[in-house]
């Protein structure tokens, strides 16, 4: 006879034994990097695999939300920071959007262990079969709608390390199949040979992650370079602050006399960060402005500003199409022209737009940026060639989590960029784990790509990150810090495997994750 009490207690357990996996995993990203934590996801992958009776998909399904719940509430509790910068008419949302945003993020998760229950063959392999099943979801998960992949488990490695030396071949989420499926495989080491095998692979490409990632980055210090020197500018500047027309010019006059700072090296280039000059690019450099005056007066001749900012389409006037931009600036013998301009393209929902505006409104719902009725997505993303200078492909804060921008850039355009610059506004994130896990991300980027990549945040972390995703020392500007960078653009590498192939190796490895699958019955009559 069946114990009914005694089965309550036990699913209670193996939700109590969820929410630990979820949060393990999430110790594992910054700013813990608690990688023990990555057997979060063996856990996890040992709860779906033995649902309970008689409805074992549901509660694959159901562990499986629970896990991803604890894991997004803890690693994407930073959301609850820019509620407050206006926090009279938005602080109220913040607990119900943090919990919201997880719960939703989670259902990717459920989905995932579900279709791995329905799936799931016998023996050993069927490890790389939950590997494929999560990590096909994570990538729809930075797909659907505008995708959000913040914080996907490959990127638990810190950019830099040996073991993120494999986003060059495989990418962000190539790196997420690998790492999941090797920490599953100790779930099955007890079942017999296959699974003897299946965890001593685990441990063998654990230790190939290393190996490929230590011989890579061999006798290659981060820094040496003789490429054309960068200033960053870090003003640190409040987002608050930004809101406040009395404060203005004092945060003008804070950008201009960082940048003017003495300089053992001239740089080719200045860059200021996302939003930092709380107005329109048309307004703050139109002709006879004392801005634009200032900002010609810091430039040398032949010296360019990269300034993240908003503008006006040109046929319309402020309160119609509006766009987040990067624009540069050049300074000629006696003036200062516009020689590019890039217009976000991947634009974040409930930040930078509102979906569902009428409802939301309905709701008392704003979007963070007030800029119009939010801002309008620019042309897909290709290199900027400026005079003098390296192309270069902007990333404009959300940009910087999706693997493959720069590759389908340089697709688009017939060029390869040279160098990537990620200008972000991480002032909306506070000073908690937002900014951290943000750089890291972005940082993937740089590996992924094999270039360099130059950051520029208004409240850090900005630095100067190497073509290995390696920060070069001495560049970096910590959170709450006024400062400038200098440094030499670190060199290119030659085209990654990722670079040429994207997702393709990702492909494959889903491919042979359906090995896993149990197999079709075939009737003979």
């Amino acid at each position: 006879m069946v114990d009914a009490a005694a089965l309550v207690r036990r699913a209670r357990f193996h939700r109590v034994l969820a929410l630990l996996a979820g949060a393990g995993a999430a110790l594992a990203q910054p700013p813990f990097g608690l990688l023990p934590g990555l057997f979060g996801y063996g856990l996890t992958f040992w709860l779906v695999d033995r649902p309970a009776s008689p409805r074992p998909l549901r509660s694959a399904f159901f562990r499986g939300w629970l896990a991803g719940c604890a894991y997004f509430l803890l690693s994407l509790w930073w959301l609850a920071e820019p509620f407050y910068v206006d926090a009279k008419a938005q602080g109220w949302m913040a607990p119900f959007a943090v919990a919201g945003v997880a719960a939703g993020m989670a259902l990717f998760w459920g989905a995932a262990c579900l279709a791995y229950r329905a799936l799931a063959g016998p023996g050993a392999r069927r490890v790389i079969l939950f590997a494929g099943a999560l990590a096909a979801f994570e990538w729809l998960r930075g797909h659907i709608l505008t995708g959000f992949p913040w914080d996907l488990p490959g990127e638990s490695w810190a950019a830099g390390s040996a073991p993120s030396q494999a986003a060059a071949l495989v990418g962000a989420y190539g790196l997420t199949w690998l790492t999941l499926a090797a920490f599953a495989a100790p779930v099955v080491a007890l079942e017999g040979q296959g699974g003897r095998i299946a965890a001593a692979g685990a441990v063998a490409l654990v230790a190939s992650l290393f190996a490929f990632g230590s011989a890579r980055l061999a006798g290659v210090p981060a820094g040496a370079s003789d490429g054309p020197w960068i200033r960053l500018v870090q003003a640190n500047v409040r987002q608050e602050s930004k809101y406040d027309r009395r404060l203005f010019a004092s945060i003008v006059e804070r950008y201009l006399s960082l940048s003017a700072r003495p300089f053992a090296h001239p740089p080719a280039m200045i860059i200021w960060p996302e939003g930092a000059i709380p107005d329109a690019l048309e307004s703050y450099l139109a002709p006879g402005t004392w801005t634009r005056e200032a900002i010609l007066g810091l430039l040398r001749p032949g010296q360019t500003l990269l300034v993240g900012g908003y503008h006006f389409g040109s046929d319309q006037g402020p309160g119609g199409r509006a766009y987040n931009s990067l624009a540069a600036l050049r300074r000629t013998s006696g003036d200062l022209k516009l020689v590019g301009l890039y217009d976000k393209f991947r634009l974040v929902p409930f930040g930078e737009f509102m979906p569902l505006d009428s409802l939301a409104s309905r709701l008392g719902i704003k979007q963070f940026v007030h800029v119009g009725d939010g801002f309008s997505p620019g042309r897909r993303p290709r290199p900027l060639r400026l005079p003098g200078l390296p192309a270069v492909q902007p990333l404009i804060c959300y940009e910087s989590l999706f693997p493959g921008f720069t590759r389908e850039g340089a697709a688009r355009s017939g060029v390869r960029a040279a160098w990537i610059v990620n200008v972000s506004n991480d002032s909306w994130f506070g000073t908690g784990s937002g900014p951290l896990q943000h750089l890291n991300i972005a940082s993937y980027r740089a590996i992924e790509e094999g270039l360099p990549m130059a950051r520029a945040t208004p409240t850090g972390i900005s630095a100067m990150i190497d073509a290995f995703g390696r920060v070069v020392p001495g560049t970096r500007l910590g959170q709450g810090v006024a400062g400038v960078v200098d440094a030499p653009l670190p060199p290119a590498l030659a085209p990654t495997l990722f670079s040429r192939l994207g997702d393709l190796p990702f492909l494959a490895m889903l491919l042979i994750s359906l090995l896993g699958a149990r197999r079709p019955r075939f009737s003979n009559g």
